[in-house]
Parts: C-alpha cells; structure tokens; sequence
C-alpha cells in the first residue's frame, strides 16, 4: 500500500482537523441511522486518541462515532478517489454519503478504500465508528480469565494483557487521494551490494491490463540509471545497477530517488516518487551484518504517547524525539508494541535509524479460547505491516510478536505460521520474536535471532544488582547454549521517578537507573554474541491504573513523557560516545 503524494498526476488532500464526535455507551447509533449522519456531536481533534479529550472518556473503551464533510476537489471528477485512515484503534467501520464503506480491525496500520462512485461534487459527509473494547479473542487480546501459565502478574484497570494504555480513536491522519483510472498500486524494492556497484530490482503492480511502457529512473550521487519496459498486463520489473553506490548505513544515510511513470508515446499518465537506501542485512553466525560489516544495535523501545494526543499522530513529538535518538548517541528503536506513523518510519530513512519492526501482536496467549481467530489476525497484521513498510531501508527486522505467554505446547506451532508467512513475504529481512521466557521458548528454534526481555535487578532480585546480573549472565550463556544465534536483549530497565534521589543508589531514584542500564551495558559489551541492547523506555509512558503504576504511569523512561532527560539519559549520552 502506498503512501498517497501529491505530483502533476495525483493529488491527495488531508481531511484532518476538527470533526463532530459522539459517545455511544449503549451502541444505539446505528438503530438511530447515526451512519447517515449525526446532530448535537461535540468537537474533536482528529489524529488524536479520544481518552484524553474528554473527562469522561479517559477510560471509555466503547462505541464512539465521528463525522466531517467536505467538497471533491476540482478536477477529480475523472480520476479514480481513494480515502486511507492511517490508523483507527481499534475496530472502524467507515461510511461516506450513507452507504456502507467497509470494516477494518486492529489498530496501527493503514486501510482505505475506493470511493470514486459514492462521492458527489459538494457536500460529501465522511462518518466513521470505532470501538475499543479488550476481548481475549482480539489482538492484543484483555479481558483475560487469570490462568497459572498465563502470567498477567499486575492487574490493571482498564483489564488489558499488556503495559500501555488502550488509547482509541482515529490516531494518524485521513487522506483523499485521487489517480489514474490506470494506476501504480505498489511497488516492491529490493537492493544488493556487488562489488562497489548497488543493484536495485523493482516489481511494479498497477491496475489496467493494457499495453503500457513503464519507465524506472533512479537518481542520485551523481548518477542516473533509466529503465524502460513495454509489456501487457498489470506488473512489471526492471533491474538497476549503480556504479560505485553510495550506501544506506547509520552515519551515512544515503537515499537515491526512484521515480516510475506509466506512459503511453512520450506522455506519462501516472507517476510515483520512492526513496531507496542501498543496503543488505544478513545474519552470519553470531554477528548481525549490514552492509557486510558487523552491527551493534544501541537504542531504545519506545512508544507513541504525548500527553492530550494520546497516541495521536504530532509531527513535532517525531522531530523532538529523533533529535534526542541522535543526541544519546543512539542508532536504533524497536517499534513496540506496533507499527509507527509512515511519517516515523520516512524519518528513519532519511536520518539514517535503524529500525526493528513490530506488529501489534503484544501478551499473545495460546489456550484455545479464540486461538485461532487470533492467529487470523496476527497473520492479517503481519501481511500489512510487511506491505507497508518493505521499501524502508531503516528496517533491518521484522518482530512478529512482543511478549507471548509461550509456555503452551499451540505457541510453537503459532509462531512457526508466522514466521514462515512474513519470509514468504519478505526473504530478504531477519525475523524473530521479543520473548520473556527465556529457554521456554520454542520458536527460538527456527527464528533468525534471539530477543529476550529482561529486568533483573527489578522485578526480580529487586534492589540487588549484583545478584540479578550474576543470574543474567549465567542465563544469557545457558540460551545462548540452546540457541546459537545472535542475541538481543531488547528490554531492559527501572522505574524512576524524575527528581528522586538516593545515595547509595536505591530503587526508583534516578541514581539506581542510571547504574542499572550502566552495568547491563559493560555485561552485554563483554557477551560476544550480544549483537545490541535496547533500554526500556525512552520515555516515560502512560498506562492503566494499577498499584505498581504511580499515576497511570510507566516510569522507566530515561526521559520524561514530556522529553526532559533523567540522570539516565546522561549517562548513556557518555556510554554510547565511546
């Protein structure tokens, strides 16, 4: 699927801003034709969450409905109009003009449909429903009957299987674009390195089956290499080689410009603009290689939460918090617990950050209530995340999951589905898994690396440091031992209260989380098949309401959720300069 642009041959525009809003606490919107348009809705920002909105829906989960018009820009008349919401959480159902547009389920990745025969000229009305309840049938599921093996240890409010707030709404922007009856629908682009010469192969998907000539241009550093290819049908391919390449690579964000139109004689009738970064990732041993050299990933998990928005889409927050990745000394995130904004992940491969990319699929359990429609999502998120982001050079792995409750015999045979689906998908990217069960983790045996999440010295061994990193690498050997591969221990960290100090350093002071992440760092540095570190968190981010959350909060970030840096941040600014 891709991104809407504008250019002399598409035009897109952006249906963002205020819209109407309405609750739907009884689910009664429908009976009353809400679909067809409402009256007495109240305003609301839109890309944001709703939870913070309003008083009365920090914690609604329910049905909610939303509503804007607009006129069709001249012109579009004769083009084929699409409208894509970038990401509605969690379940949306999609009206224009009062016919039904469709449903989508799952929150973080986009969707959109053809509206070109249900539009009129002046006084479109656009209303979308949306819902967020947790069901353990869902993904990520909540709601969850306590189980032993299940270990959901802190129960929080609303009842979910993870640690971030459910927040709902239309959360990244919603856009009108219009094409070409003959149009490009997708492009595929994979790169390799030969010698000092780049090659770039792109597959080109479109809609129209009659004989057209296809042109590929490639620019960039001084170099362009075009491509022409006539041939019926609705995809073509066209190889491209680069002398002297200039790489992708941290440090060296190296991006050519890939421009493919459609023409008919001499005269393009559709057009679209992609970047591409010249790289390759490969695994070799114990070594994580891009570009045939090895890499060490320093960085961060993170989540997409600001204060008021929610989970809502703000490109200030995307600059602030790329410009505190570089001056931490960071390469690298992991998009957990889902898919970021298109917007995070283009600044990614301009900036030259490397990326591990996750679908949604967090607190994953296997007893066999709703197993199987969860693995019909998880395969359906899967599918669009690999579809959305496959050309972004930032991203060297794909995380099918974060933090299943494995410990059933179906968890194996689960991820095996996935794993086999997202490299049909994709061969050229390593994929994994993030787990907490350590050795009790099956799917280690067929995925390319091992991720393990770990807090010794927190919730385990709390207070005692040198006791938890003497069981931490006493287990990281025993893993590695049992799964040969690359290892990346992709959360780890303390709660910590902003302000708080204590000498000698104690929990939940910003002394006791600086020397924690410090010494995780010098016994990951000395594992040699250690291939990064990820820190749990950031930033501070807002949770459910539980006893072990002070104020709805997680703490361990090593900036505060409004980006002020704690001792932490200061800390490994010096580690990560080495």
């Amino acid at each position: 699927m891709l991104y809407p642009q504008s250019n002399a041959l598409r035009q897109g525009i952006d249906l963002s801003g205020i819209w109407d809003f309405r609750f739907d606490p009884d689910g009664l919107g429908s009976e009353r034709g809400w679909f067809s348009g409402f009256s007495a809705g109240r305003p609301i920002a839109v890309p944001a969450s709703w939870n913070d909105q309003f008083e009365e829906g920090r914690d609604y989960l329910g049905h909610a409905w939303y509503q804007t018009s607009f006129n069709l820009p001249w012109g579009w008349e004769e083009r084929r109009v699409h409208l894509r919401f970038g990401s509605v959480n969690y379940l949306a159902e999609a009206w224009l003009n009062g016919v039904r547009l469709g449903q989508h389920e799952g929150g973080h990745l986009p969707f959109e449909y053809d509206v070109t025969a249900t539009l009129r000229r002046e006084g479109n009305t656009l209303v979308v429903r949306v819902e967020g309840e947790l069901a353990p049938d869902r993904v990520p599921p909540g709601n969850i009957r306590p189980d032993p093996l299940d270990t959901f240890i802190y129960p929080a409010y609303p009842s979910s299987s993870f640690d971030f707030f459910p927040f709902c709404g239309i959360q990244r922007p919603v856009l009108l674009y219009a094409t070409p009856h003959e149009a490009i629908t997708d492009l595929t682009v994979v790169t390799e390195i030969s010698g000092h010469d780049g090659r770039v192969g792109v597959r080109l998907a479109r809609v129209g089956g009659d004989k057209v000539t296809t042109r590929f241009t490639l620019r960039g550093h001084n170099a362009e290499v075009v491509a022409e290819v006539s041939a019926p049908g609705e995809t073509a391919e066209a190889d491209l080689t680069v002398p002297n390449a200039a790489l992708w690579a941290p440090g060296h964000p190296n991006l050519y410009d890939l421009t493919v139109e459609l023409r008919r004689g001499n005269e393009p009738f559709d057009r679209y603009s992609l970047p591409v970064g010249i790289r390759t990732i490969a695994i070799d041993g114990d070594a994580l290689i891009l570009n045939g050299q090895p890499l060490i990933l320093k960085g961060f998990g993170r989540h997409e939460d600001f204060p008021i928005i929610g989970r809502g889409q703000m490109p200030a927050v995307i600059v602030k918090d790329y410009a505190l990745l570089r001056w931490v000394g960071a390469n690298s995130f992991r998009t957990s617990h889902y898919p970021y904004s298109e917007q995070m992940m283009d600044l990614a491969d301009r900036l030259g950050v490397l990326v591990i990319d996750e679908t949604p699929a967090v607190g994953l359990f296997f007893r066999e209530e709703g197993l199987e429609r969860r693995l019909v999502l998880c395969r359906q998120y899967a599918q669009e995340l690999i579809a959305r982001d496959k050309n972004h050079p930032s991203v060297i792995i794909w995380s099918l999951a974060n933090e299943p409750h494995s410990r059933r015999a179906p968890a194996k045979a689960f991820f095996r589905n996935l794993y086999d689906l997202a490299k049909s998908l994709d061969p050229t990217r390593p994929a994994t898994i993030v787990s907490m069960v350590g050795e009790q983790e099956e799917a280690y045996e067929f995925m390319d690396l091992v991720c393990l999440n770990r807090y010794r010295g927190w919730y385990t061994e709390a207070g005692r440091l040198d006791e938890g990193l003497a069981i931490l690498s006493a287990e990281l050997d025993a893993l590695h031992d049992r799964y040969p591969k690359p290892l990346l221990l992709s959360e780890f960290g303390a709660d910590t209260i902003a302000g708080w100090h204590a000498q000698p350093p104690e929990m939940f002071s910003e002394e006791y989380q600086a020397e924690m992440l410090a010494r995780y760092i010098a016994l990951l540095r000395e594992k040699p098949y250690v291939v990064g570190y990820h820190v749990w968190n950031m930033c501070d981010f807002k949770t459910g309401q539980a006893v072990h959350r002070l104020g709805g909060m997680n703490l361990k970030g090593v900036f505060t959720r409004d980006r002020r840096p704690k001792l932490a941040a200061h800390r490994l600014r010096e580690l990560w300069g080495e």
